[in-house]
């Protein structure tokens, strides 16, 4: 039998004065696997991830974790730090709201982690914005979570930036079995870091598949702008 999914949600809606934000949201998520958020701003993505994190409700659907899911990372766009605490202080004070055990070896094993001990003992006001999203998703690895969050988690990074993040991601779901939920607006990106995909638009689903499904929607494409020409057809229809 295979493993239950840590997360399934049917139908998931919301609506802001009266106006649907989001409508019709079906989502499964395995251990270990990476699902991406893609759409144009407003499309509803970000209403996603609040939905699942619990900083919003929802009017209609269901949602149901897996039982063992306890702790769930919420990784948002903007830096969520103490500017004038160090990187080493700011991870033990999470570690700490999160009532891990030795919070200094959780915060020490995070840095190490993270490639971040010659900024440690930094002011986090101080950090460069590749050092400050590297520690913002530690903030959010404080509590070990068994699913991660992220809201466009490189989307003010440079391409090198990028990808030192998305290695280090890689390696959590490889070593710990990490599921991803994130969005972003980079076809590229979500092609090459996800599993499956799903696109909105208008707060409603347009396409859920791999990326290799989306990329076969424009076959007279070229391969390289195969999945961007397919994801703007779909976008570009509603």
């Amino acid at each position: 039998m295979s493993e239950q999914p840590l997360l399934v949600a049917s139908g998931l809606g919301r609506r802001f004065r009266g106006l649907t934000a989001l409508a019709g949201v079906d989502l499964t998520l395995r251990r270990g696997e990476a699902l991406a958020l893609l759409g144009p701003n407003g499309a509803g993505k970000t209403t996603i991830l609040s939905i699942l994190a619990d900083l919003a409700g929802r009017h209609e659907g269901q949602l149901e974790w897996r039982a063992d899911v306890e702790r769930i990372g919420w990784v948002p766009q903007r830096p969520a730090l103490y500017g004038r605490l160090t990187a080493r202080e700011n991870l033990e004070l999470f570690a700490k709201l999160e009532r891990r055990p030795e919070p200094t070896a959780v915060a020490a094993k995070l840095i190490e982690r993270a490639d971040l001990a010659e900024f440690a003992d930094r002011r986090a006001a101080t950090l460069s914005t590749g050092t400050l999203a590297r520690l913002n998703m530690c903030v959010a690895l404080a509590g070990a979570p068994r699913v991660l969050l992220l809201d466009e988690p490189t989307a003010t990074l440079s391409p090198d930036q990028r990808r030192r993040i998305w290695s280090w991601i890689g390696s959590l779901q490889e070593d710990d079995g990490l599921a991803l939920v994130f969005s972003t607006q980079l076809v590229g990106e979500a092609v090459a870091a996800a599993d499956r995909l799903l696109i909105l638009a208008d707060g409603e689903p347009v396409f859920a598949g791999t990326g290799e499904e989306l990329t076969a929607r424009a076959p007279d494409t070229a391969v390289a702008d195969a999945a961007e020409q397919a994801f703007l057809d779909l976008v570009d229809a509603e």
